[in-house]
């Protein structure tokens, strides 16, 4: 089912660097008619506030904080599609000495935040027909050893992605999980992947995979050699109507 962000209200979680605020841009680009910029330093969000104007709004989040997210709805009930971009990465392998710790910091942004987003927009989305677009990531489908947590994390939201869809799609909300790469963030350069593909590939797949009514979207080069391998699990299994 085709769906388009232009004259549409939306909404980014960690908008004001990398991939989200890539997002925000490619949107107002596809004729968003205006976007909410959800962050936790509303300062962060100036470059953008000065180059989009009125298109734009800054509101105070922390995904962390159920609270936080509430308000946020409450604050942003005119919204068509909510993109849940806020994560974190951190390093740690199975054997690392913080390893629960930092599983379950991420655990509480990556996962648990998503969950605190979609439970809060469930109504605003529905009366609007509206969309959530997860970005999740190639390491929800496979673990790299010394950041086994994040990877962790990540299978768990895009588990949680895939409830969202069978759940909101009963309601008329699509649902796009986001599987990116490495890609040329703050993030991207912290991991040491030099040379990554731009944060536009993520955000203009974005916009054809909603257009396209899909659900996963693999945007990147080697996103898409994932998706090769992956894409008989997913229509044999992710996809499919099975009953448990």
């Amino acid at each position: 089912m085709t769906y388009t962000v232009e004259n549409k209200v939306a909404l980014i979680t960690g908008a004001n660097r990398g991939i989200g605020k890539a997002i925000v841009e490619s949107f107002i680009e596809h004729g968003a008619k205006k976007v909410y910029l959800a962050v936790r330093n509303p300062d962060s969000t100036k470059e953008l506030e000065d180059k989009y104007g009125e298109k734009v709004t800054t509101l105070r989040a922390d995904v962390s904080d159920a609270q936080s997210i509430q308000q946020l709805a409450e604050q942003a009930s005119d919204v068509d599609i909510v993109v849940n971009n806020a994560g974190i990465m951190k390093f740690a392998s199975p054997l690392s000495d913080d390893v629960e710790e930092v599983l379950t910091s991420e655990l509480d942004i990556n996962a648990f935040g998503l969950l605190r987003v979609a439970k809060a927009f469930a109504n605003t989305l529905e009366a609007n027909q509206g969309a959530l677009v997860q970005l999740n990531s190639i390491a929800s489908i496979k673990t790299f050893a010394d950041i086994s947590t994040y990877c962790a994390s990540k299978a768990a939201s895009y588990a949680l992605t895939q409830g969202l869809r069978d759940k909101f799609g009963e309601k008329g909300v699509r649902v796009l999980s986001v599987h990116p790469g490495p890609i040329a963030t703050d993030m991207g350069a912290e991991a040491g992947f030099d040379g990554a593909p731009a944060a536009t590939e993520v955000s203009e797949g974005i916009i054809k995979a909603l257009e396209s009514g899909d659900f996963h979207l693999f945007p990147d080069v080697l996103a898409k050699q994932f998706e090769a391998e992956y894409q008989n699990f997913a229509d044999k299994i992710v996809n499919a109507s099975l009953s448990v």
